[in-house]
């Protein structure tokens, strides 16, 4: 058995654990396991969590490393000690960019302390999948200080603020996402909650902390991609047999992702040839992680049911925190 399908093994056996309910006087941590931020965004982002009512704590940022925000050592440090922090209720990342996977090996899992609320999308993907597969751990797909507060709430390349919400602060299930896509295959399915943005999901492949995407609500998001790079893409997760056991397709909206040459096939005429014959929901456009509409935030490794019955719906059947 390959070390990749032997973790998949222990992670469907694993209980779920999930993080305490962020609300008005919680405290936040922002991290920047990625890459370096932008001043000016990063201050409007934090006055937009502010305004929410959280009490935010963020180092200055120190000289970057390349594209990254700091060196690889010392990311990882700020994401360990930040989750051993009892002050801390929960974390939140700056920005995606590239570089969290340098934070990820076998030590992580034992070096992490107590549970947190972990929020970002994009780059975060990475760490939100390790945490999954290894600790069973829920997470927040969501907008982050950089991207998605900076800009606003309700605003374009902003972010929902109900579903962020509700997302982080609601201890129960049974509410409901509409999320304003098409569907391209109809029916209704339930399943666990996973994925991510696409590229960074397929780089989980062939690693100790490969996503067990069996039995799940699948999520796939991404941005500028050429179309035939979307088709490369979900051909390699469906060559490594991603798409097994699939119940249901969230699809985001893809932004910067035109055909290169007018007419030629786009991104949603690849998704239906290579997604829509696995017979499963499937609903494509919906405002999830890269997207030019206010971002929904969505929980990420519980249980929930998708509805592509003439509109398209997600319901969240168990919450991601608890009280």
């Amino acid at each position: 058995m390959s070390m990749a399908l032997s973790a998949s093994s222990r992670r469907a056996g694993a209980s779920t654990r999930k993080p305490r309910v962020l609300r008005a006087g919680s405290r936040l941590r922002v991290i920047s396991p990625a890459s370096p931020g932008d001043e000016a965004e990063t201050e409007r982002g934090l006055a937009e969590l502010r305004r929410l009512g959280f009490s935010v704590e963020h180092a200055s940022q120190g000289a970057s490393v390349g594209y990254f925000a700091a060196s690889a050592e010392e990311r990882r440090a700020e994401f360990v000690s930040t989750l051993a922090d009892e002050r801390i209720d929960g974390v939140i990342a700056l920005r995606g960019g590239y570089g969290s996977n340098y934070l990820l090996d076998e030590r992580l899992s034992a070096e992490i302390g107590k549970q947190k609320c972990v929020i970002g999308f994009s780059d975060m993907t990475s760490l939100q999948i390790f945490l999954w597969q290894r600790c069973g751990w829920t997470s927040i797909y969501g907008p982050m200080v950089g991207a998605g507060l900076a800009a606003g709430a309700g605003c374009n390349k902003g972010y929902d603020e109900a579903s962020f919400l509700k997302t982080i602060g609601t201890p129960d299930g049974g509410w409901q996402l509409t999320l304003e896509a098409e569907v391209l295959s109809s029916g209704e399915a339930e399943g666990r909650l996973l994925g991510g943005c696409m590229t960074l999901l397929e780089t989980t492949l062939g690693t100790p902390w490969e996503l067990d995407t069996r039995d799940s609500i699948l999520v796939l998001e991404d941005r500028g991609m050429k179309p035939w790079q979307v088709d490369r893409a979900l051909m390699h997760l469906r060559q490594a047999g991603k798409f097994e056991g699939v119940r249901g397709i969230v699809l985001g909206d893809f932004p910067d992702c035109k055909p290169p040459i007018e007419g030629s096939p786009t991104v949603r005429d690849v998704c239906v040839r290579i997604l829509k014959p696995l017979g499963v929901p499937i609903v494509f456009g919906a405002a999830i992680g890269h997207t030019l509409n206010p971002m929904l935030t969505i929980p990420l490794g519980v249980r929930a049911q998708v509805r592509a019955t003439g509109g398209a719906l997600l319901e969240i059947l168990e919450p991601a925190v608890v009280e």
